[in-house]
């Protein structure tokens, strides 16, 4: 399918990652195993992912304008979007005008930008459950939906990533407070909001799903064991694979993802977020990329959810058996201070079948994932034990 080249000559096969936080970073270092070119982009300088580019640049990637300039300019092979707030009319645009190929589709990153897009594909297109849900464009119309899914119900805008604008609301003098948070946590589209009913589910897991070529030279569906996480205001904290499932729920859990993923189409991983409740599983949120409660693969396959989509865009077999069991524990940044330092890494690494990834993000924030422990174990609980203490034992401290 693609000629693999040196980087930096003309023979290069080239990759424009769009997003250069943790996960791209991770993608841009399984690609350049691969002898790939890699043009890192993101809205701020010095981005992980920028830090192990061939190069960087620093655009408003909402910027359909500069977007394209920078893609007609750098002539990539395929064009790698890595998080959701990237102008997708142009991603449209660029594919339509075969200027580079959008991975997966640039259909799919339109349409899971935007959670009202992939909702109607998912309950009204495909048929698959999911909570109940309204969509609002007020204050007025979101009190008219919450006063038909009930108490308690989930806000959230329809265009935001990483948990940003989401709440539970319990009850009404709670509902000012949640549009306002909404609004304020939309990345593009502010003041739109999904409004979604609870659902009563006994845990939540990823189904890591990769459309890659097969034995048959064709595009085939290839599933990891299911990971299991703990979302906090709708960001993961910790994660651990595989996560115990009924052979039922796991077989309905790969149709739903099956369906969703045949549908949005091409090449490449996508998470798929799903609630389980013994036997019944409903259908979340998918993004058509890594995930980040998948960064406990870097521990537990033989090849990370980062190695595998980089081969499954390149046309490349993929491998997705898991090795062993393990956990992931975030690390916060837990201040509001650029260029902060980490104690505690020899500790960290003491604890029995460690790792870690420190991302070297620029700017450190409270609540803002700087790092990841990740461990091993006899089993998910002994590994989730050790990820946590691993985690606990790094310690962010001013770095001036």
């Amino acid at each position: 399918m693609f000629r693999f080249g040196t980087p930096n000559t003309p023979s290069a096969l080239r990759v424009m990652m769009l997003g250069c936080g943790e996960l791209g970073k991770e993608v841009t270092i399984a690609l350049q195993r691969l002898g790939v070119e890699v043009i890192g982009v993101d809205r701020y300088a010095g981005a992980p992912g920028m830090q192990v580019a061939h190069r960087a640049y620093v655009i408003n990637m909402t910027d359909g304008a500069a977007l394209k300039e920078l893609v007609l300019r750098e002539k990539p092979h395929l064009v790698v979007p890595e998080i959701e707030a990237i102008a997708t009319d142009m991603l449209v645009e660029i594919e339509r005008e075969k200027l580079a190929e959008v991975i997966p589709t640039a259909r799919a990153t339109q349409l899971t930008m935007n959670r009202e897009g992939i909702r109607r594909l998912a309950a009204e297109t495909l048929g698959l459950p999911t909570s109940p849900y309204c969509f609002a464009d007020s204050l007025k119309e979101m009190q008219a939906a919450i006063d038909a899914i009930g108490y308690p119900c989930f806000i959230k805008p329809v265009m935001s990533s990483s948990g940003k604008g989401q709440s539970m609301v319990r009850k009404p003098d709670e509902v000012q407070a949640a549009w306002e948070y909404a609004a304020a946590g939309g990345r593009v589209n502010q003041g739109r909001v999904i409004v979604e009913g609870m659902i009563d589910f006994d845990y939540e897991i990823t189904q890591l799903t990769v459309r890659a070529t097969g034995t048959s030279g064709q595009i085939e569906t290839f599933f990891c064991d299911p990971i299991g996480h703990v979302q906090v205001n709708g960001d993961y904290v910790e994660s651990w694979q595989p996560m115990p499932m009924s052979d039922t729920a796991i077989k309905r859990s790969r149709q739903i993802a099956k369906a969703v993923t045949d549908n949005l189409g091409g090449r490449g991983i996508f998470g798929v977020e799903l609630f389980i409740k013994g036997d019944d599983v409903w259908f979340s949120e998918v993004s058509p990329r890594p995930h980040d409660t998948g960064l406990v693969t870097l521990s537990t396959q033989r090849q990370s959810e980062f190695e595998l989509h980089a081969r499954a865009i390149l046309g490349l077999p993929v491998d997705t058996r898991c090795r062993e069991p393990g956990a992931s524990a975030v690390i916060y940044g837990e201040l509001e201070e650029i260029g902060i330092a980490f104690e505690g890494v020899v500790e960290a690494l003491q604890v029995p079948a460690s790792d870690l990834r420190l991302f070297g993000k620029p700017e450190s924030f409270t609540r803002r994932r700087m790092g990841v422990a990740l461990a091993n174990g006899k089993d998910t609980t002994e590994a989730r034990t050790r990820a946590k203490e691993c985690a606990g034992r790094v310690r962010p401290v001013s770095g001036h």
